[in-house]
């Protein structure tokens, strides 16, 4: 066949030239146009904190407190304020009940984290960089010396702990925008100035998520704790409340025992786990992380006194409200397939206390996008956790960091940071109505029309692959034009039309049908592999949303010029064309 040279329609496109390379392929990159986000109408936001009245009683061992309508948004239980009954609390394991009065009580220890689980039609305060504030942390000496410092002593038990919240319309409306973010994992202060030109300068320019909120799924920063001030300027941005959890980077490294690994974390953010309600929604937040682990760096597991938690946790939530259980390691993955440490332990206990439910579990770590819907299969899932096949749901929302902040640097002041399975950086959007929801990715730096990347695999860029990044197996014949379709899935459909002839349609290379993943130059995403190994970073030579289409053999010497239509799982289609030059 011809030489072929391709080149792309629209700015987004990876790769810069590589003709040099003799792959006969040229792309070129430029920038998105950045635009100024939209002049914010007066801030009506509800901040405050939680109410810790003092106590005088050494001995005291259960807490007290009320959950209650703070009316002048002071933050202090007034005379006359009404209590909310049937809010619950809880200290980590057991989880109670407001009485008529909005009133509860609690067992604690000293080592404990209180927290409230924010009803639809209500908002909890938040502080002045917009993260939620619905815990108190009991701690009367501290924590023990810890480099990243810990937590300060709390002193006696207080006489009484009092969550206010204010009437909400946005967490009561049964349509909610819920943004997910993986991985912003700074791991020095000039990451958080390319996180803030990204994905946080996106968020500030978008409206609509004021009541779901932005959910930050873990590593949010890189080992380096001291960077967690620098997150919170991030959250400022933000036009609606942040909550976390933790990853395996937000861990107090030097703590002797598990009841210490996250003290820092606690200090800063609050709970590792908790739950909160908008909407028919009930989101669960999760602390996948198990450290330290003997033989192992940290595994992913959540323990039984957190299982404990989440059966009591869900037995409380209506059967017809859609509960989205987020974690930083995924219950299950695709990158991670074939290893038990990156996956969670537990997951068939979590799909027993999660059945007849809607759900939807989101996750980040893998630093890939994932969106794996119900009875996909893979050959590791069934080998080491006895999974034939997913329940429900799981999305993997890639990372704001991408590929750790790697790559060549782009106009808009951040690195191209190509991920594992070739996508960009940015956020998931969980667009909710009722009990049902529909998934959205956004590509820092987008509005949302950037749904796919176009390549050629063709047996130059496979020979030229191989002195890269060597590799096994024989290679294959022919010439593929791929389509990386980052949220594509089980249920997507992908044709490919040559210069207005009938579409084609394309076949997907990981069919996610029980097999293991395949691997290698044939399966990778061409336009991210020369990016990444020309530039640096990690090579997506494995996806499980890439598609592929074999080119005709009859095309005559010129331009010819392929559109492709990609329609995701919902019926949502997304177009894009790619030129394609043929030489002697």
């Amino acid at each position: 066949m011809p030489a072929l040279t391709p080149s792309r329609r629209r700015a987004a496109a990876l790769v810069g030239s590589l003709t040099s390379l003799a792959l006969g392929a040229t792309l070129l990159t430029t920038s998105p146009a950045a635009t100024a986000a939209p002049e914010k109408p007066a801030d009506d936001t509800y901040r405050g904190q939680v109410q810790v009245v003092p106590g005088k009683d050494a001995k005291a061992r259960v807490l007290r407190g009320s959950v209650f309508v703070d009316a002048d948004r002071d933050s202090v239980k007034d005379p006359g304020e009404k209590g909310i009954a049937g809010v619950a609390v809880s200290n980590g394991r057991k989880v109670v009940t407001t009485d008529r009065q909005g009133n509860y009580k609690l067992p604690v220890d000293d080592n404990t984290t209180v927290f409230v689980t924010q009803p639809a039609g209500y908002q909890v305060p938040v502080d002045e960089a917009n993260v939620a504030q619905f815990h108190y942390n009991h701690m009367p000496a501290g924590s023990p010396k810890l480099k990243y410092g810990g937590m300060k002593p709390t002193g006696l038990l207080p006489k009484a702990v009092n969550f206010g919240m204010v009437t909400s319309q946005a967490t009561a409306t049964t349509e909610q925008e819920c943004i997910i973010g993986g991985d912003i994992q700074t791991y020095k202060k000039v990451e958080a100035d390319y996180a803030a030109k990204g994905a946080f300068k996106d968020l500030n320019a978008r409206t609509g998520y004021d009541g779901c909120g932005a959910l930050f799924i873990g590593d949010i920063v890189g080992d380096d704790l001291s960077l967690y001030p620098g997150i919170r300027e991030l959250t400022k941005r933000l036009n609606g409340p942040a909550r976390f959890l933790p990853g395996n980077h937000d861990m107090d490294y030097d703590a002797k025992s598990r009841a210490h690994v996250y003290d820092t974390y606690r200090a800063n953010f609050g709970p590792t786990y908790h739950s909160y309600d908008v909407g028919r929604v009930h989101v669960v937040s999760l602390d996948t992380v198990d450290y330290p682990v003997p033989g192992k760096s940290y595994n992913g597991a959540l323990g039984s006194k957190q299982i404990e938690w989440l059966k009591q946790d869900l037995s409380r939530v209506p059967k017809n409200k859609l509960v989205v259980v987020a974690g930083h390691i995924p219950l299950l993955t695709f990158a991670d397939q074939g290893s038990e440490q990156h996956q969670i332990d537990e997951v068939k206990q979590v799909y027993k206390l999660l059945k007849g439910r809607k759900a939807v579990a989101v996750s980040g770590h893998t630093h890939s996008i994932e969106n794996m819907r119900k009875g996909d299969s893979m050959a590791g899932w069934q080998d080491i956790f006895g999974v034939a096949g997913l329940p429900f749901a799981h999305i993997t929302s890639g990372a704001i960091s991408g590929d750790w902040y790697t790559g060549r640097m782009l106009e808009g002041g951040f690195p191209m940071a190509v991920q594992r399975d070739g996508g960009l950086p940015g956020v998931v959007t969980l667009d909710v109505k009722g009990n049902r929801y529909t998934e959205r990715f956004t590509v820092r730096g987008d509005k949302g029309a950037d749904q796919m990347q176009l390549g050629l695999n063709t047996p130059a860029y496979r020979d030229w692959y191989r002195k890269n990044k060597p590799a096994t197996g024989k290679p294959k014949p022919g010439t593929w034009l791929t389509t990386n379709f980052f949220m594509g899935s089980t249920g997507s459909k992908v044709t490919v039309s040559i210069d207005g002839r009938r579409a084609q349609k394309a076949t997907r290379t990981q069919p996610m049908t029980g097999e293991g993943q395949y691997v290698g130059a044939e399966y990778s995403d061409p336009a991210a592999a020369q990016e990444q190994l020309v530039h640096g970073g990690s090579v997506a030579d494995r996806s499980m949303h890439l598609w592929r289409q074999g080119l005709p053999t009859d095309l005559e010497v010129g331009k010819h010029t392929a559109t492709v239509r990609a329609t995701d799982a919902h019926g949502r289609t997304s177009s894009e064309k790619i030129t394609i030059e043929v030489t002697e």
